[in-house]
């Protein structure tokens, strides 16, 4: 049931008032934001549990010649909390709690203009958020040339910032440094503190960068000049704060910054496990089947996913043409390719397919005469590839390209520099994930067991990410079309990667024959749900281990990876049932096994554990482990 609670005070005259600030706390009292006035200046300050972690720090907006930082008055300030429960369609939580105090801040300036600038901030009990909203009176343009807040840090910390395509940036010292970095940013402030910064509701303007001056201690926001005709709104800038950095990745608070869900039928947006022709290309059976691009591969793939409890077939690239080829028409598939009668036999089959669009021919042929057509033709989803343009063209388009998508119930996963996420899937669910990462394979660049303990901590504080993880051979893999470099890591932890990675398509990259291979340890994928019930991150530490814990209905899975040093990890699993008992399957590195030179060994051993029970698993360099628990009736 849905619950709201909403009052709203309206306080006058501020600036005429003797006291220059006002405070914002968290609904459990333990956080508290502040915003000043003293002699004109906007300044914002940040306490937990009563520690300053940041100090009086310039805040505002250059709009035209106005700085709204300096010379400016608050002439008034309304006052409202709020406390609601809402269901995901696509989420790492079924339920989501969004509780708030907000204050909004009526800024303005000394000099005439008929320029306003109010200030939105709310604080949560695990962070807090603010954005600008700027108005032009007369209805003209107005041009915003930057963003002049200064962030000062009373202490120095250790931060990760996103990095593309490529392995995160970090540890780094933040005193030392004088770099500019993309968010997600992560700061470790002190063993039991840490911070995320990043930005919520992206639908307009481009992203914001981070120019960090360690020897002020200071954290600048970037942003691209724009312009808007009559109101122009900032994205929110976050600041997610916890006691360890699995809190981080568990917080609901980009989502909650979003707008509620503005599609009225959800049922068709449906998260799953996939297959992937892309990197099977070149894969001979032992049968002496070859994969191809034709529909006789993409048949063979459907069948095993109809037989193996996985939902979709994503068919990528040059299914319609070389991909950047602006005569590539994406409503006519190449040679070799009938993609009615593959249609027409993943239907048969009850599989769903996924159908590859590049920017340039969803541009050159239509967005909307394309997307009508995969819809017409039964498709279910989209991977979108290679979005060219400004920052700024690029986060309109997007929102373009999910909304058709949600006119023709098509589901859709980025790819390529995408956009970062922003916790928009709240608002259009089947915006369903996107490779806002480093993925496995991709970019001819091996991705080594340190991205996998890293990344989830940076990167998927952001969204859902596509990893394409699940590499079964692991040995042999390099010598297909579509596979770079060879692929460091072991199998158990490609199993564990699943359990680990939140997204709404779990991409799996391998062909049908590696996976019944190994096929007591596939089994642990195909027992996996189409979409889990929580997310829940037991224990970790950012580029050396993480364990996390995900419910399916009255059974869980808990995934484990480690960096290149082999772990032994306690598991607490308090979190289980009070008096179930449950069979533990584990899925484990064998004991010789290496991420460099022993990848496939691996051993399936079970054991019957309680609510409470500390399980042990080790793990090998570069390694994982998976818990399948299973409730006993």
């Amino acid at each position: 049931m849905k619950k709201i609670w909403f009052f709203i005070i309206v306080v006058s005259l501020f600036s005429c008032r003797n006291e220059k600030v006002e405070q914002v706390k968290s609904p459990n009292g333990n956080m508290v934001v502040a915003i000043s006035n003293e002699k004109g200046l906007l300044q914002i300050s940040h306490w937990v549990n009563g520690d300053t972690i940041i100090g009086n720090s310039p805040l505002g907006l250059q709009i035209q010649d106005i700085d709204f930082s300096t010379h400016v008055t608050i002439q008034e300030t309304e006052e409202s909390a709020f406390d609601e429960m809402w269901h995901t369609v696509s989420g790492k939580n079924k339920m989501v709690r969004n509780h708030y105090n907000e204050k909004i801040f009526h800024i303005r300036g000394e000099a005439e203009s008929d320029i306003s600038c109010d200030l939105v901030l709310r604080c949560y009990n695990d962070g807090f958020a603010y954005r600008f909203v700027v108005k032009s009176i007369s209805g003209d343009s107005i041009q915003w040339k930057g963003e002049n807040t200064k962030l000062n840090f009373k202490s120095d910390f250790l931060y990760w910032a996103y990095n593309g395509e490529q392995h995160n940036i970090g540890p780094v010292r933040f005193s030392s440094s004088q770099e500019k970095v993309r968010t997600p940013m992560v700061l470790e402030l002190d063993d039991s503190l840490y911070m995320a910064i990043h930005e919520a509701e992206v639908v307009r303007y481009a992203p914001m960068n981070i120019q960090i001056d360690g020897a002020k201690k200071n954290l600048g926001f970037i942003v691209d000049e724009t312009s808007e005709k009559g109101e122009l709104q900032t994205s929110w800038r976050t600041f997610i704060v916890g006691k360890r950095p699995g809190d981080l990745l568990e917080s609901d608070l980009l989502v909650n910054l979003n707008e509620p869900c503005k599609i009225e039928d959800t049922s068709w947006i449906k998260p799953g496990k996939s297959l992937w022709d892309w990197r099977v290309w070149g894969y001979k059976a032992k049968d002496g089947f070859e994969y191809e691009l034709n529909t006789i591969s993409h048949k063979r793939f459907i069948d095993f996913a109809s037989e193996n409890n996985i939902q979709y077939l994503l068919i990528d690239a040059d299914w319609y043409g070389p991909e950047f080829s602006d005569s590539s028409d994406p409503t006519a598939a190449r040679e070799g390719i009938n993609i009615e009668e593959c249609m027409a036999y993943a239907k048969k089959k009850n599989i769903g397919v996924i159908l590859y669009l590049n920017d340039v021919g969803a541009k050159k042929f239509g967005l909307d005469r394309v997307l009508k057509q995969f819809s017409d033709w039964g498709a279910v989803g989209v991977k979108y590839g290679f979005m060219q343009g400004s920052w700024e063209d690029k986060v309109r388009h997007t929102r373009e390209v999910v909304a058709l998508c949600a006119k023709y119930k098509l589901m859709v996963d980025f790819h390529d520099n995408p956009v970062p996420p922003g916790g928009d899937c709240r608002t259009y669910p089947n915006l369903i994930t996107r490779e806002f990462c480093h993925a496995q394979a991709d970019a001819k660049r091996s991705y080594f067991p340190e991205t996998a303990v890293t990344s989830p901590f940076i990167n998927m504080i952001a969204g859902p990410l596509d990893y394409t993880n699940g590499w079964f051979d692991l040995n042999n893999a390099h010598s297909r079309m579509r596979v770079f470099e060879e692929i460091p890591g072991t199998v158990a932890a490609e199993v564990a990667k699943l359990v680990v990675a939140y997204s709404g398509w779990m991409v799996l990259p391998d062909s049908p024959e590696e996976y019944l291979k190994k096929d007591d340890l596939f089994d642990c994928i195909r027992k996996m749900p189409p979409q889990f019930d929580s997310f829940k991150v037991l224990d970790g530490k950012i580029g050396a281990y993480i364990s996390v814990a995900r419910k399916a209905g009255d059974n869980w899975f808990i995934g484990s990876l480690t960096n290149r040093d082999a772990r032994d990890v306690e598991l607490d699993l308090g979190f289980l049932s009070e008096g179930k008992k449950y069979k533990a399957v584990i899925y484990s590195d064998a004991a010789n096994s290496h991420y460099m030179d022993n990848k496939e060994s691996y051993k399936v051993e079970e054991e019957v554990v309680l609510a409470g029970d500390m399980l042990k698993i080790s793990m090998a360099p570069g390694g994982g482990n998976t818990v399948f628990l299973e409730e006993l009736k």
